[in-house]
């Protein structure tokens, strides 16, 4: 008896990383192909052979200026910006055990996003001042946010529910921000709250790329102790969690890259709402979703890029279309959780 339910358990677990194995892989390949798509597709539509001749650094007329130049850093935002807020996301979802609870929903992409458009409209900084400031904002948003929270116990609704708080006094100074900014400013600003890939550069995109680099290798490394956090505070430290070390670490390295996502992209809406359940109901239990959830952002930014670029008459910025995916899901996860009375 006790040899068939370890064997049970043993093709359980095999069932599960092959799920995960498979998975993985397959939202893997589908980034792939959609990051070739945005290099190949545009006003004019160039030939893998000359893609790839454009990427080893060989000079191709025409290609190598559209591909080069303009494709190549619109594809690598978007790739990298996209990660960053699915495994963001994903980490806040997870730790404070509320689909809710999203850089999005609680104000920190407001944090982000109201520090940089201070920087544009009144001290019309550079690009590297305002991702600083993008940093420090989204900082400054997460500490307000758990101070006003704290109480004699953490109570993840009080979170909530101050971090909404926070999001709409944000919005509101960042309306005011447009109001009296001066008009050749306004259009940066309102493209860059749009959440948009437009006129990506590979200047801009470096920090971002060095920010994933080296602090998402640090959030997948800690997933295991994110999942115990997911089970309760009680249970992760009868599981010897360092719960207070685990979360300031979880909150800094994911903040981080998401304030550099927001500054390289703009707020790109619900993608950290949606990456992660999408992720979670793809993988199943027994392991972490952090990488799929990231790979599922990526999808999710360049998939509504394309759609934002080619499937309309006019063309939208990939935040338009983001939103109108993520509404609905929206609405349908606070009535859900309102019958169920979690609100």
């Amino acid at each position: 008896m006790m040899n068939n339910s370890m064997n049970l358990i043993m093709i359980g677990r095999i069932k599960r990383r092959r799920r995960f194995i498979l998975v993985t892989s397959l939202l893997a390949i589908t980034a792939f192909v959609l990051s070739c798509t945005m290099l190949m597709l545009g006003n004019t539509i160039y030939p893998v052979s000359d893609v790839i001749s454009v990427l080893l650094g060989e000079e191709v007329q025409g290609a190598s200026f559209a591909v080069g130049t303009i494709r190549l850093p619109r594809m690598i935002a978007g790739v990298f910006a996209g990660f960053a807020f699915g495994v963001a996301g994903y980490v806040f979802q997870t730790m404070l055990r509320n689909p809710l609870a999203n850089p999005n929903v609680i104000g920190i992409t407001a944090g982000s996003s109201a520090a940089a458009v201070f920087c544009i409209i009144v001290l019309q900084a550079s690009n590297t001042v305002v991702s600083i400031a993008s940093i420090i904002g989204g900082l400054a948003t997460v500490i307000v946010i758990f101070l006003l929270a704290r109480s004699t116990s953490f109570s993840i609704g009080r979170l909530i529910l101050v971090g909404i708080g926070i999001q709409a006094m944000l919005n509101a100074l960042i309306s005011y921000l447009l109001m009296i900014g001066q008009e050749n400013d306004i259009p940066t600003a309102m493209r860059w709250l749009n959440g948009s890939l437009n006129g990506a550069k590979m200047e801009d995109v470096y920090p971002l790329i060095i920010a994933v680099i080296i602090f998402a290798p640090i959030i997948i490394a800690l997933g295991k102790r994110l999942d115990m956090l997911e089970l309760g505070e009680q249970t992760a430290i009868s599981l010897g969690v360092n719960t207070d070390k685990t979360r300031v670490i979880l909150i800094i390295s994911s903040v981080l890259i998401l304030a550099l996502a927001t500054a390289t992209t703009g707020p790109i809406a619900f993608i950290a709402f949606l990456s992660g359940p999408i992720a979670k109901r793809l993988v199943g239990i027994g392991f972490s979703s952090i990488i799929p959830a990231g790979l599922v952002g990526v999808i999710l930014v360049l998939a509504a890029d394309l759609v934002g670029q080619f499937a309309f008459v006019a063309r939208y910025p990939v935040g338009v279309i983001t939103g109108i995916i993520g509404a609905p899901y929206l609405i349908y996860l606070l009535i859900r959780m309102n019958r169920k009375g979690d609100l």
